[in-house]
């Protein structure tokens, strides 16, 4: 009852220990413990409301595969989440790759109010340099981005990275927080949160998405090749008193090598072995486009000269500069003994007699398709019984193992003077044969026709 109060202590203490009085020890323990019993729980709050917003982005996103529609639900749970205006999803296209800012913005998400921002160069660049978390919350006076000119509608920016197996694949920028305080620590930690849990989702639908992409151009292949097929010749054509046999097989789903024999008018057969520029669909276009213009030629019965000239000038008017093609085009007439022939720079056939060393058919003008100036040639040569024509792409002759060694021009030769007195479809075999097997395992980068003409 004394004023002041007097506090009284009872107790055992060691020998020279100070006791410090209190006023009142018990309140101050007290709020020790609350404080630190409110921490942890905005600590459980804030860890449920991060479980609970990435549990309602995992359902949303979990019903599509399509990248675009991920990223606009991401931007939209981003936006709602930090309270801000606008933001964007930017995919880094190779940050290897010398203009390593070429991105590509794939959506936006802002109120209608709004004029849409889109990324700065310099945020991209601090991203992909420094690979972490950024938060703008006064860009003007940021000494990181001194001389950057800024969206004046831009109030704060937070950056974060989305990355992949330690692979940056993209970035998500959200722009202008609706608080005039801007952008948090806890702001930047639950978005990075959802870039995170995000890009290995959004990575897996764009690794869907250009699968299926990638299994369609297949079947688009398979059914060019089908097509392809059918336009080379299924059957020989019967021809009285030769032998005729041709394949081709190309280096890939499609070619640019063709091949043909197409009997005409008073015992005539037209006969080539063409390859055109380049690989794939574009020489496979060239290739059906040929086909039908020899096809169209030799049916008005033109002599080979005008056939090369014809088709020639439709190349040069109706294709690229960079396009052009190698053509043997042979005709045999109705006497059965001549061979008329023109070639525009193509492998040189080889003529096989008996008795005499293989003969080198050396005539040959400009490709296909250079220039409509060229003038083209027709030579005659009269084939004797048991002669043997072979005409064939270069992708025989220059075909390698894996020493990079060529099958060569002297190797097929051999090959054929070796089995002349075969019909033309062995001969065929035989060589088809032997260039898979000198190349065995060595993807092959060429195609590969031949055809043989044989008088019996």
């Amino acid at each position: 009852e004394c004023d002041p109060p007097i506090y009284y202590v009872v107790g055992r203490f060691p020998v020279g220990s100070t006791l410090m009085a209190t006023a009142n020890p018990v309140d101050i323990t007290a709020d020790a413990d609350l404080e630190q019993l409110r921490r942890e729980n905005q600590r459980l709050r804030r860890a449920v409301d991060e479980l609970s917003i990435l549990n309602d982005l995992a359902t949303a996103i979990g019903g599509t595969n399509d990248p675009t529609e991920i990223m606009r639900i991401i931007v939209k749970r981003s936006l709602k989440t930090v309270n801000a205006e606008q933001g964007v999803i930017t995919l880094i296209s190779d940050i290897r790759q010398t203009d390593q800012l070429k991105t590509l913005v794939r959506t936006m998400s802002t109120s209608g109010e709004h004029e849409a921002i889109h990324p700065d160069e310099s945020i991209l660049g601090w991203i992909i340099t420094y690979q972490r978390p950024l938060v703008v919350n006064d860009p003007a006076s940021d000494s990181r981005f001194k001389g950057t000119r800024w969206n004046p509608t831009v109030r704060s920016i937070m950056c974060v990275p989305m990355m992949v197996q330690s692979n940056l694949v993209g970035s998500l920028t959200i722009y202008n927080k609706k608080d005039e305080d801007g952008f948090t620590e806890a702001d930047q930690r639950l978005v990075s949160i959802l870039a995170a849990q995000s890009a290995q989702v959004l990575e897996n639908a764009r690794l869907h998405k250009e699968e299926r992409a990638l299994q369609q151009i297949q079947e688009e292949l398979s059914l060019a090749n089908e097509i392809q097929a059918k336009l080379l010749p299924q059957l020989m054509p019967a021809m009285p008193g030769f032998d005729l046999a041709g394949t081709s097989v190309a280096a890939r789903s499609v070619g640019g090598d063709f091949f043909d024999f197409v009997p005409a008018g008073k015992g005539k057969l037209y006969f080539w072995v063409g390859d055109v520029s380049g690989k794939g669909l574009p020489a496979a276009l060239t290739m059906a486009t040929m086909q039908a213009t020899l096809r169209g030629n030799t049916a008005s019965s033109h002599d080979v000269k005008t056939c090369l000239d014809n088709v020639n000038k439709y190349l040069c008017g109706n294709t690229t500069r960079a396009t052009f093609v190698t053509l043997f085009l042979g005709m045999l007439g109705g006497d059965g003994r001549e061979l008329r022939y023109g070639n525009a720079g193509h492998n040189r056939p080889v003529l096989f007699r008996p008795g005499a060393e293989p003969l080198i058919l050396q005539h040959g003008d400009l490709v296909l398709g250079f220039s409509e100036d060229v003038e083209y040639h027709e030579k005659r040569l009269e084939l004797r019984s048991g002669d043997v024509v072979v005409i064939y792409s270069d992708g025989i002759n220059e075909s390698m193992n894996v020493r990079r060694e060529q099958f060569g021009d002297r190797r097929l030769i051999e090959i054929v003077a070796e089995s002349v007195d075969e019909k033309a479809s062995v001969i065929v075999d035989r060589v088809v044969a032997a260039v898979e097997a000198h190349t065995g395992d060595t993807q092959q980068t060429d195609d590969v026709t031949i055809s043989v003409i044989k008088r019996l």
